[in-house]
């Protein structure tokens, strides 16, 4: 018997919403279709935005503890339903069930996370009688909403980046539209079911689905969208920052993280945490390990330790509990990772495991001597593959790291405070991990990078930060206090 397919539909201003014109949602692992969603147009953007004009004056009328409590209420839902939201991750996205239970539980933690933040918007008061002439004048900074926020999402993390942008603006009181990738929307559509189900007013959170290239312009460059909040590719978060105008914006645009072990450096630790770096969620992840640079003298046990513990990696269905790395998000994917390791390869690369391909399934592959002048060493890979390469000192291993133009984060491994806090004063990343791999995050921290790999920070209380704007407000009284 063929399997049914799911019809999903979108939400616009609390309504669930069909279209003619549909988009298929596949599983990578398997290549089986298992549901399709409605493919907005620009005017289906403009129905979202007219609804979010209502919804951003309901949920800034709203009272703190009402905000906090539909967040909390979406946050135990999705407790609840644990099962249903992590199945959801795996079915659409690369995940395997044991990544997946982790991402519902980050996403709970978020929400509850913008609950607390909720509390916490903050303003300050301001000396006016500073100035001459001011002595008569009291007042203090109010944060105020920015209005409708634009969240456009990747599929790599297609719950818990969703709730890191939909937490925040619903927190601090806005209006949002969300745009999740055409890959995975399910688990946006999920969220969102979430956000009814706690009573969340109608208009204030719109899922739409739809292709990018239709519907992305008319949502970012609409003037009553006043934030727009992307993570993804840095040539198309570079093509959305040249588009929006004069509004705020947060670009968070992946990697190429390199992580530094020093000789004096717990190897077995260090081979531990940038495998996993490395390899979870197949190698899709803005902060995953992509590039190793490790001290000469410790180089080879570190290198065959590596290989060794990649090698017992286990590949395979993302529903088997035992499997350690999925498929990429789709066979064009591993083929384009493929085809830099060839590329790498050519160009004088070792290939010292892994780099075989089954359709989206790319094994954990772990390259040296990989030539400067090759994508590998230079784009977000965004796949299993890593290099390792040898260094004679920390300041080179701190050039090397420095070279691309992508500064998310960065690791070192060393038990040499001195050698730690120069490699965190001259590395150029938003984040640095001391005795630990690149690939580490929570979701209260600060989380961005600088020169290619974006502008500002997410992290709920930053985010909320960035989603709202200051107001001064001055008084002038008849007598001086």
């Amino acid at each position: 018997m063929a399997k049914q397919i799911v019809q999903e539909r979108m939400l616009i201003g609390g309504q669930w919403i069909d279209r003619k014109e549909s988009i298929d949602v596949y599983d990578p692992g398997t290549g089986e279709l298992i549901a399709t969603v409605p493919a907005a147009s620009a005017s289906d953007v403009d129905l979202a935005i007219s609804q979010a004009r209502v919804g951003a004056r309901q949920n800034a009328s709203l009272s703190v503890h009402e905000r906090m409590r539909i967040l909390h209420d979406a946050a135990s839902y999705i407790d609840t339903n644990a099962g249903v939201f992590a199945k959801t991750i795996v079915l659409e996205s690369s995940k395997t069930i044991r990544e997946a239970r982790k991402e519902v539980k980050r996403c709970i933690e978020t929400l509850r996370l913008s609950a607390e933040e909720a509390r916490r918007i903050e303003g300050e008061t301001i000396p006016f009688s500073q100035m001459p002439g001011h002595e008569n004048r009291v007042g203090y900074v109010y944060r105020f909403p920015v209005g409708i926020v634009a969240a456009i999402t990747p599929f790599n993390d297609p719950l818990n980046l969703v709730a890191h942008k939909v937490g925040p603006a619903i927190a601090s009181g806005n209006a949002v539209i969300v745009k999740p990738a055409s890959m995975t929307p399910l688990s946006a559509l999920r969220l969102a079911e979430a956000f009814l189900h706690a009573g969340l007013p109608a208009g204030v959170l719109s899922v739409v689905t739809g292709h990018g290239s239709i519907i992305c312009d008319p949502l970012i460059q609409h003037n009553d969208v006043r934030f727009v909040s992307f993570t993804g590719g840095y040539e198309t978060g570079k093509e959305i920052t040249q588009k929006v105008g004069v509004k705020k914006t947060a670009m968070e645009l992946g990697s190429n993280s390199p992580t530094i072990v020093l000789n004096d450096a717990n190897i077995t630790e260090a081979v531990s945490a940038t495998v996993s770096g490395a390899f979870g969620v197949a190698g899709q992840n803005c902060i995953g390990v992509q590039r190793i640079y490790v001290e000469q003298s410790v180089y080879e046990k570190f290198l065959n330790e590596f290989i060794l513990k990649t090698k017992k990696l286990k590949m395979g269905a993302k529903n088997d509990e035992s499997t350690d790395v999925g498929p990429m998000i789709s066979e064009k994917e591993a083929q384009r990772v493929e085809q830099w390791i060839h590329e790498a390869k050519n160009l004088g690369a070792t290939v010292c495991c892994g780099s075989k391909r089954r359709k989206a399934f790319l094994e954990p592959t772990v390259l040296t001597d990989v030539p400067r002048a090759s994508e590998i060493a230079n784009q977000e890979v965004f796949g299993p593959v890593v290099i390792i390469e040898a260094v004679t000192t920390l300041e080179e291993a701190i050039e090397r790291s420095n070279y691309t133009n992508y500064g998310l984060q960065a690791g070192i491994f060393t038990e040499n405070i001195e050698h730690a806090f120069k490699a965190i004063h001259e590395l150029q990343f938003g984040g640095v991990m001391i005795n630990d791999s690149s690939d580490v995050r929570i979701d209260a921290m600060p989380f961005g990078g600088i020169k290619g790999s974006g502008i500002g920070r997410e992290g709920v209380r930053y985010a909320i930060e960035a989603m709202t704007e200051q107001k001064v407000v001055a008084f002038k009284l008849q007598k001086r206090l």
